[in-house]
């Protein structure tokens, strides 16, 4: 009857659901095996030391990657820039050909808000009074104004290459309505594109100033885009800048 009763009690369990325990028994060298049914123990968590050295090695890697990111970004900011100013190149051309082949007689922020500049030319002077911003005579060719707006515009505190003040902050954009500036003096001696000696050297609008895309904010480390009278577009250092001012437009 004992054996019976214990071969129904383990058919009773059996359909119960119930799971025969697990003997545990002697491993190799002595150590009990584990059942598979027994709670597991807690993992460890990081020591600070581990933290630490983590955190160590995420901030070389930021050091190493945020420079790269830097100047991938500040190389879109160029690309845009430049491509501003060909379609502002399209502009001045659409403009010449309606009128007489001649540039805008317009001017910059450089001449309306600092009109000594022209000291020496009394006669040109005489005139910026009368002339609207480059920014608005083009506007019938433009339409959009943000296409005067150079990313990489962080603005200035003085006329670049003087020790004249003029505030350009935050942005020159943000001031002027426009991140270039205009080489008036084809406007004043009513030239054009067709009518110039080397229009392929000579520049005609341009970044405001050269430590947007340069290297620092000395003007020898500077980098400018730069529109020439031919149309095209290029990036340029500066002595390549200081060459194409002094590219005559004629007598």
């Amino acid at each position: 009857m004992r054996r019976g009763r214990s071969a129904k009690g383990r058919a009773h369990r059996q359909r119960a659901g119930a799971v025969a325990p697990i003997r545990l028994r002697q491993g190799d060298g002595g150590q009990v095996a584990h059942s598979p049914f027994s709670i597991p123990r807690r993992s460890r968590g990081f020591t600070l030391i581990e933290l630490l050295v983590v955190i160590a090695i995420i901030a070389i890697l930021a050091a190493m990657l945020f420079p790269v990111f830097a100047r991938a970004r500040e190389k879109a900011r160029a690309a845009q820039c430049m491509s501003n100013l060909r379609q502002l190149g399209i502009a001045l051309e659409m403009y010449s050909s309606d009128y007489d082949e001649l540039f805008p007689f317009a001017v910059d922020p450089a001449d309306a808000e600092l009109p000594e500049i022209w000291d020496a030319y009394p006669d040109w002077q005489a005139l910026i009074p009368t002339m609207p911003r480059l920014k608005d005579a083009l506007l019938p060719y433009t339409k959009a104004r943000e296409i005067w707006h150079c990313k990489s515009d962080t603005g200035y505190t003085k006329l670049e290459g003087t020790s004249l003040d003029l505030n350009g902050k935050p942005t020159s954009f943000a001031a002027f309505g426009t991140s270039y500036m205009w080489r008036t003096e084809v406007a004043f001696r009513q030239s054009g594109p067709s009518l110039l000696p080397h229009p392929s050297e000579t520049n005609v609008l341009f970044d405001a100033h050269g430590s947007w895309h340069g290297a620092s904010q000395r003007y020898d480390e500077g980098r400018w885009n730069m529109l020439f009278a031919d149309g095209h577009v290029k990036s340029v250092n500066c002595q390549q800048y200081d060459e194409a001012w002094a590219t005559s437009v004629g007598d």
